[in-house]
């Protein structure tokens, strides 16, 4: 029972608690980049979720065979394996969408979600619990990709599930390619700005905004950016374990 309940919890905290996107803010970059319609929204957060159990399930098996000053170079290659495997299928089956996602699919191998869970949980815990918590934050990460996909499209291009039938096609369900919700003639225009950059960056913060103040009402800090502190890879740091900051070199740089 106490299993079940613990496996239960490392499930949903990557729904709410520790959402990836909304509140340990990793995987921005294709959260920002992809989530101009709801289907490449979908279509990413599957893939990385895919991946993300799939590297952790890995990752987690091998863990004590892995030797400890090579593990971050063996866990890149393990994460690249299954990002390659999704890809070829995403290509063979679903074209339309690959194209859609264009470089970030392959990205999604440098995505901080997947090299993060796979250093903080898959190498410190087995293989079943590993599992669950690489399908949490997967579901938690195409939540929130999915809310900024859904307010970019609808704000954006008027339309709700634009691209549906390159997806629906794959279970022989053909005719449906999206609803239109502001039409030509309609009064109002589509904001275009929305599945541009700026808009992107908007709905990020106003989605940012209320999950830090639904965090705030039940008693848990903000999510902030913990600079380098908050990097996956801050434990291999050679500046961090020097007690330096890569940021101040930057700006020592700059000057």
């Amino acid at each position: 029972m106490a299993e079940k309940k613990s496996l239960r919890k490392e499930f949903t905290k990557g729904l709410i608690s520790e959402n990836p996107t909304m509140r340990l803010v990793l995987g921005t970059c294709p959260t920002l980049a992809v989530t101009t319609s709801i289907v490449n929204a979908l279509g990413m957060g599957i893939s990385a979720m895919i991946v993300l159990v799939c590297s952790n399930i890995a990752i987690s098996a091998l863990r004590k065979i892995i030797p400890d000053k090579v593990r971050i170079p063996a866990y890149i290659v393990i994460i690249a394996s299954f990002v390659t495997i999704v890809q070829m299928i995403v290509k063979a089956f679903i074209p339309a969408l690959d194209k859609s996602l264009g470089v970030f699919l392959p990205l999604i191998v440098v995505n901080c979600i997947i090299l993060g869970r796979a250093e903080a949980f898959a190498n410190k815990n087995g293989v079943i619990a590993s599992a669950v918590d690489g399908l949490g934050m997967g579901v938690g990460f195409t939540i929130a990709l999915c809310c900024m996909g859904a307010i970019r499209e609808i704000i954006g291009a008027g339309t709700i599930f634009a691209g549906a039938e390159s997806l629906l096609s794959i279970a022989g369900i053909t005719g449906f390619d999206g609803i239109t919700l502001i039409g030509e003639n309609s009064a109002i225009n589509p904001m275009t700005i929305f599945i541009l950059a700026p808009g992107g960056f908007f709905t990020f913060g106003i989605l940012m905004a209320c999950a830090n103040k639904l965090a705030e009402s039940k008693g848990k800090p903000k999510a902030e950016l913990g600079g380098c502190s908050a990097c996956p890879m801050a434990k291999n740091c050679a500046l961090l374990n020097k007690g330096e900051n890569c940021e101040e070199k930057k700006e020592e740089a700059k000057s």
